[in-house]
């Protein structure tokens, strides 16, 4: 008897210890923290950290409401920072090799995301909207999460080309009444990889000679390349980002996007390995991931959302995904076969 006491003291003093350390735990623990309070105890711990750093490449007419919704709906403030997601990646890696933990929150493109992943950068975290994600659309090690998509698709002015009149797929364009009326996009290699990859490499490098031969105009600029569409000076577009397209149509311009072979680009928001405020970046990414508040927010300006709850005809509609890993592993590859191609006259 008296040994069975002694052994439900040690066990009851151990519950007691176990306790305290979870009272204790470390501010980072509230990443993977899963319990039936988290919640509560996520937005509680982000009050007392008051604030977040974000850097992104996303465009201020977006950025820049996301962040006042999530200050608020919490009260928590955010310190904005953005730019081109070339100098987004240049100014993370240089603060961390310079030892400067300034920021908690990153959210640019899915490439760009993946290699600060492979810096080593970036922290695994835990998010209920996961959940609501297209597999797909995560990358395995979930070093970070997709916030939204980028499509790659056919632009064309409505007043030059009726709808009914493109093809049903890439491989229609080949045809010679084509010629003069088309364009690409000046670094858009990973599109033509990824059909490539969908097609088989001897059929698709075929289509992808073909196209070459018609001289499609090369612009630099996804945003440019919409302008010029709506403006009459291009007639297709056939590697146009389905966003640019949207904003200028609903502006009343003469443009459309038809999803022929579409591409789907993850976009990414990830937490920093020393992010100083990381429960404020956490609360910031639940919400962005959120249904009901970011990737509604993100539906409302005109950018695909990722949530699979967010039905819109942004994304309702056939596509693959673009494989991230590879985009950087076969990157020399697909970039010296595009320049051949599109960019040598």
């Amino acid at each position: 008897m008296a040994y069975k006491r002694w052994t439900w003291l040690f066990a009851a003093l151990a519950a007691l210890q176990c306790g305290g350390a979870l009272a204790q735990a470390k501010p980072e623990d509230i990443l993977s923290y899963q319990g039936p309070d988290r919640d509560k105890r996520l937005l509680e711990q982000a009050k007392q950290e008051g604030m977040l750093a974000l850097y992104t490449s996303l465009a201020p007419t977006e950025s820049k409401p996301l962040a006042a919704a999530f200050e608020k709906k919490t009260g928590i403030k955010v310190e904005l920072w953005r730019s081109q997601s070339e100098r987004v990646v240049q100014r993370v890696l240089s603060e961390a090799q310079a030892g400067r933990h300034v920021v908690d929150v990153i959210a640019t493109n899915g490439p760009q995301m993946e290699s600060l992943a492979r810096e080593k950068i970036l922290t695994t975290y835990f998010t209920p909207h996961a959940a609501d994600l297209p597999p797909a659309s995560i990358p395995g090690h979930r070093l970070w999460m997709p916030d939204r998509l980028q499509f790659f698709v056919v632009g064309y002015n409505t007043n030059l080309v009726q709808r009914e009149d493109l093809p049903k797929s890439i491989k229609g364009f080949v045809d010679p009444k084509w010629k003069g009326k088309l364009s690409v996009e000046a670094g858009d290699a990973e599109w033509m990889a990824t059909l490539v990859k969908k097609w088989g490499e001897a059929e698709g490098m075929a289509v992808f000679r073909k196209l070459s031969e018609l001289r499609p105009t090369v612009r630099k600029g996804h945003p440019l390349l919409a302008q010029l569409i709506a403006a009459g000076e291009i007639a297709v577009c056939l590697t146009a980002y389905s966003a640019n397209v949207e904003t200028l149509k609903r502006k009343g311009a003469p443009i459309d996007f038809a999803p022929i072979d579409a591409v789907a680009r993850t976009q990414g928001i990830g937490i920093s390995k020393n992010a100083p405020h990381p429960a404020a970046a956490l609360l910031f990414a639940d919400f962005v991931l959120s249904a009901e508040d970011g990737q509604r927010l993100y539906e409302s300006m005109g950018r695909p959302p990722v949530n699979r709850k967010v039905k819109s005809k942004l994304t309702d509609f056939e596509h693959v995904y673009l494989d991230i890993g590879a985009v950087l592993d076969e990157a020399d590859k697909w970039d010296k076969l595009w320049e051949e191609l599109f960019l040598k006259k």
